[in-house]
């Protein structure tokens, strides 16, 4: 799991993120003002968990930007946890607070890989 701290200190500075862990699931939430469910999309790819999301901005038409500092993507690639299921993932978003759980595997001690009795 320190490479997925590591990975969210990365986030832009307007990004703030936590990370909590239970017994049997990993929670990361994003404070990602402005962004909504159809803005965003998230996946599981292979060990990555890929977030990005976007937020629309509008300008009436009397003003111009002097200064620009609001950013307005989110594209982030975070390592998962070796024990966590990317692919039983679940997301939700509530005012620009992005949650998602990560359950975590029941098989925690990875997968068995077979040797063969070369003596044999």
């Amino acid at each position: 799991m320190p490479s997925l701290r590591d990975a969210l200190r990365e986030l832009p500075d307007a990004v703030f993120a936590d990370l909590l862990e239970a017994d049997d699931a990993y929670r990361l939430v994003l404070d990602v003002p402005g962004v909504t469910a159809d803005t965003a999309d998230i996946r599981s790819d292979g060990r990555r968990l890929v977030i990005e999301a976007r937020r629309g901005k509008s300008v009436p038409a009397a003003f111009q930007y002097r200064r620009e500092d609001r950013a307005l993507f989110l594209d982030a690639e975070l390592p998962l946890p070796p024990d966590a299921d990317g692919e039983a993932a679940t997301a939700e978003i509530d005012n620009g607070v992005l949650e998602i759980e990560l359950p975590k595997s029941d098989d925690s001690d990875g997968k068995p890989i077979p040797i063969d009795d070369a003596a044999a």
